[in-house]
């Protein structure tokens, strides 16, 4: 019998629904994040979403650890957040995970030592410089892509998890992409795709190892979010109502953090998944090749 009622309160704890637009997600409360613990680590803090999510956990009270590689960028992030908050304590670390990610992880193990990191956001990630074939992609632009989007979200969880498992609880945040979820393909930015499916199997596999240990972990799936990297990509220069500013982004993923093991936090995202989901694979894999084939014949023109 005891063994049964585990079995069942382990079939409801990684009971998962549906990623889409939902009325339980609009109307329920958000989590206090506080009682996770009083610290939280942000990657990639000083632009665009990172920085955003940095702002809002600030607001929720907590603790930062903001992690980036240019150390001027985190100096000043640091500084506009204590001037807003300044009974805040923030660390920062300076880390390029396009370098030695060992070296990287020890940086970060010594800087959540003796202090409560609750919630982890794992944010960091780059792509191509612009859209490109397999075949044409520089070695070092795939190692630089394969050790920031995969070995840096890995290394960053391994340094902050054990911390999260001795006090029995913790949110952990990974940041996927519509790229390798929404759409069945993403031409000519495959192994940016490619690394973020891992990054979301990674986040559902660890769900299912940890929750009942009191640790919630998860994979945002945004769509477009007018940061750099979506100028980079899709030649986005500003927001609109399907292409949230980073801060409204941030909004609203900080209200989803603790629930679904893969989710949609903004609105007119979740309704664009909706529609795709309605279409063929072969008619989204043709639009999104003539994206990318017309984003490619603009950069070589």
């Amino acid at each position: 019998m005891l063994i049964q009622t585990n079995i069942l309160e382990a079939i409801k704890a990684i009971k998962v629904s549906d990623p889409i637009l939902s009325r339980s997600t609009l109307i329920r409360s958000p989590k206090n994040l506080n009682n996770y613990g009083s610290w939280a680590l942000i990657t990639g803090a000083t632009d665009g979403i990172g920085k955003a999510f940095a702002n809002q956990l600030a607001r929720q009270g907590l603790n930062l650890i903001l992690v980036s590689r240019n150390l001027n960028k985190l100096k000043t992030v640091s500084a506009e957040i204590r001037a807003q908050f300044p009974h805040l304590k923030i660390k920062v670390v300076a880390q390029d995970f396009s370098g030695n990610i060992s070296a990287g992880a020890g940086l970060i193990e010594e800087a959540v030592k003796g202090v409560e990191v609750g919630v982890l956001i794992n944010n960091v990630g780059i792509t191509y410089p612009r859209a490109m074939y397999f075949h044409e992609v520089e070695e070092e632009v795939v190692k630089g892509i394969i050790r920031v989007n995969l070995k840096g979200t890995t290394w960053v969880t391994r340094a902050v998890l054990p911390g999260m498992l001795n006090r029995k609880r913790g949110a952990i945040v990974n940041v996927g992409s519509g790229a390798s979820i929404v759409v069945p393909s993403h031409p000519l930015y495959t192994i940016y795709a490619a690394t973020k499916a891992y990054i979301d199997k990674l986040s559902r596999s660890l769900y299912v190892e940890y929750k009942l240990r009191g640790i919630d972990v998860q994979c945002q799936v945004p769509l477009y979010v007018a940061t750099n990297l979506a100028s980079k990509v899709a030649s986005i220069e500003k927001s609109s109502m399907f292409v949230p500013s980073p801060e409204d982004y941030a909004k609203a993923a900080i209200r989803q953090i603790g629930y679904e093991p893969r989710c949609t936090p903004y609105w007119s995202h979740a309704v664009q998944w909706c529609f795709a989901r309605l279409l063929p694979d072969v008619l989204l894999d043709a639009w999104r090749l003539s994206i990318a084939l017309r984003r490619r014949a603009e950069v070589l023109a």
